[in-house]
């Protein structure tokens, strides 16, 4: 798998990114991971292949195999009302959900009948704090102003939903007992060797930054405060490398073949990404296009500094993780990423 006809560093500058990295994969392994530019625009730490991005959204790929892990060992169920194992918090009852619960099938397909509060969820405010989910999901912050409720029957619907996500944290952390970060921590970042990937909101704001990125505008300018730390785990907060992505998603590969390292089932995987509830873009975490034979999976991220993507053809074992500390004020396919991916899928 290699990049063909693209000068990187000419559509770095024509596109205004300080930096990027690229992990490829191909046959079912990690062949390897490209590195260009800088962390910071105008200075002299380069990019390598510890260098530490924004996932963004991303983050619920994460969430979703850590679901999938808990359902394989019992905690959760997919199909199962998630009130009866939610503790802090409960899904408010109303008219639409009489006939259908919610369930962790909904959630991570974003058919809950839950619509995000306009203009929620941003970045962390320094002033403001770390909320907590509950003080989230009962509207109570700046960051989420409106208490959370199903607003159109579950699965009747689609509608991308951070605060869905939220959700799934609070359900994870209630039938574990632990933060979400330390569950993920246990049983997908220390088994895979993601050893440069963190969740935790506090950590991330008081660790030494050496091998972070900076993120930047459009213009390639460095954003206020440098880094825009979103303090919503399972939905954006994950800050990782390409190849620690890489690695997670060598894992679902691995897991659909029935060799998981996690012991997630080759049933649960192709759960994973399989159209759900009648919608063919949409898995479980992860969005889907093209028919089974020639399917590809994805998960984009884009927030305040940073853009990335990863995309997979499970088919035929090959992906690619593809993350920029520039926010390129245009669709992931229609800038520098969508020019790396189109070269290396095709």
């Amino acid at each position: 798998m290699k990049l063909k006809s693209i000068h990187m560093e000419e559509q770095m500058k024509h596109y205004n990114v300080p930096g990027l990295s690229i992990a490829l994969l191909e046959n079912g392994q990690i062949i390897g991971t490209q590195s260009y530019g800088l962390l910071e625009a105008e200075s002299d730490r380069k990019v390598n292949e510890n260098s530490i991005f924004s996932a963004c959204s991303i983050s619920k790929f994460l969430t979703g195999m850590i679901a999938l892990k808990l359902v394989e060992e019992r905690f959760l169920k997919l199909d199962e009302d998630i009130n009866k194992r939610l503790v802090s918090w409960k899904v408010p009852e109303n008219e639409f959900t009489k006939k259908s619960s919610v369930t962790l099938r909904n959630l991570l397909s974003h058919q809950s009948g839950i619509k995000d509060p306009e203009g929620s969820f941003l970045e962390l405010n320094f002033e403001l704090g770390i909320p907590s989910m509950v003080e989230l999901l009962n509207g109570t912050t700046p960051y989420c102003k409106d208490p959370i409720r199903v607003q159109c029957e579950p699965e009747s619907e689609f509608h991308y939903s951070d605060a869905g996500f939220c959700i799934v944290q609070q359900l994870i952390e209630d039938v574990v007992g632990k933060p979400f970060y330390q569950v993920v921590n246990e049983l997908i970042f220390k088994p895979l060797r993601m050893g440069n990937s963190y969740l935790n909101t506090k950590t991330i704001i008081e660790m030494d930054k050496k091998e972070f990125s900076y993120g930047h505008n459009k213009n390639g300018e460095l954003i206020d405060e440098k880094y825009a730390i979103y303090p919503y785990p399972a939905a954006s907060g994950l800050w990782t490398t390409s190849l620690d992505l890489a690695r997670l998603l060598l894992e679902l590969l691995n897991a659909l073949r029935g060799e998981s390292k996690l012991g997630i089932s080759e049933r649960l995987a192709k759960e994973m990404i399989t159209p759900q509830k009648g919608r063919s873009w949409t898995g479980l975490g992860l969005f889907l296009e093209g028919p089974e034979i020639d399917l590809e999976i994805t998960s984009l991220g884009w927030g305040v500094g940073f853009q990335c993507m990863l995309v997979a053809l499970p088919n035929i074992e090959k992906g690619a993780v593809i993350m920029t500390n520039a926010e390129l004020g245009v669709h992931q396919m229609e800038g520098i990423i969508g020019q790396i991916y189109k070269s290396l899928m095709s």
